[in-house]
């Protein structure tokens, strides 16, 4: 199970604290690390952090973007500190393990995204997520360091590991498909087509979206697209834009 699952730190400031995480997903049995462009990396701080974990260094993946590091995912999860403008789907670290194990469990791909250390992610990183996770740590002094955070959800996802004996009934672990869920990418090229239609019959407006596409992209997140919706979908918005093109010729 924990093959499936990926950890993705983004543009790290501290090589120390990429040890740290290297350490912690070492001890739960998690071994696939991305480096969203970090500030200084490879570096002897995150060896010596490591503590042991320097295979997992070895083999770390560094990229220059989010999209690029979870791309090929069907289950993106991102960690946020506080409430964003707009609600998204918020989950603490257990039920973060269960919806994991459970993609996992149907051969899906997951990422856990964790932010910056001085800022976490922004909102438009976290737009990228299917769901949020969030550490209900004591609000008089809720400040964890980047490795102590990545140890408490990777903590959840071994337990939920070695729960596997037991019976889980879940619609995500039971769902069966003929087609595999859509990646992130493919979701993605299906929103921007989606924004360029709206925009194309002014429903949406570019010089003043507001939070127009940010919901529409909410909705179709939860949704959970597989990758024959996704074409259906799409299939769709092409043929709207061909029989507007075609209108467009017959006025003028």
């Amino acid at each position: 199970m924990l093959d499936n699952i990926r950890v993705v730190l983004v543009n790290t400031s501290h090589p120390g604290n990429i040890g740290a995480v290297a350490r912690a997903m070492k001890t739960m049995g998690l071994s696939d690390l991305r480096l969203v462009a970090p500030d200084e990396y490879p570096h002897p701080y995150a060896t010596s952090r490591s503590a042991g974990a320097e295979d997992i260094l070895d083999q770390a993946m560094v990229v220059s973007s989010l999209q690029k590091a979870v791309g090929d995912c069907q289950l993106v999860v991102g960690t946020s500190a506080r409430e964003r403008k707009i609600p998204w789907p918020l989950i603490n670290p257990r039920e973060c393990a269960e919806l994991a194990g459970q993609a996992c469990e149907a051969s899906k791909q997951v990422a856990i995204v964790f932010g910056r250390e001085d800022r976490g992610l922004t909102n438009d990183e976290l737009a990228l997520c299917n769901y949020h996770v969030n550490i209900p740590a004591c609000e008089g002094y809720s400040s964890l360091n980047l490795g102590a955070a990545v140890q408490v959800v990777t903590y959840e996802l071994r337990m939920y590991q070695l729960a596997q004996d037991k019976p889980v009934n879940n619609q995500l672990a039971s769902h069966e498909s003929a087609f595999p869920d859509a990646s992130h990418e493919e979701v993605e090229r299906f929103l921007a087509h989606f924004e360029e239609l709206l925009t194309q019959i002014e429903f949406l407006d570019p010089t003043n979206p507001g939070m127009v596409m940010t919901r529409f992209r909410r909705l179709f997140q939860r949704a959970m697209l597989d990758s024959r919706e996704v074409n259906m979908l799409r299939g769709v918005l092409s043929d709207t834009q061909r029989i507007i093109k075609q209108l467009s010729k017959t006025k003028s």
